[in-house]
């Protein structure tokens, strides 16, 4: 999978977790542009690192609401303290 395939996926794969948990990363950037933006990309890169997408994937298809993040979650910390929308 090249680069930028590989980077949108992970976008697709961090809003579809974020959607299921209520955090609204849009909202994030819309008060601070500048942290909500570095704090997307770091949870896209750190997304585009995992070895469990195809699970993540197959997870949010499952479901459309979740009460956390999956244990494999790179991102589970940071969107557990991210706000609800």
């Amino acid at each position: 999978m090249g680069l930028f395939s590989k980077l949108g996926q992970s976008t697709d794969l961090v809003e579809g977790m974020a959607d299921r948990l209520g955090v609204d990363f849009a909202d994030d950037i819309v008060r601070d542009p500048e942290t909500g933006g570095r704090k997307f990309r770091r949870a896209v890169l750190n997304c585009s690192h995992c070895s469990n997408q195809a699970g993540c994937a197959d997870l949010q298809a499952e479901t459309d609401h979740l009460a956390e993040a999956p244990d494999y979650c790179r991102n589970r910390d940071m969107l557990a303290h991210m706000p609800k929308g």
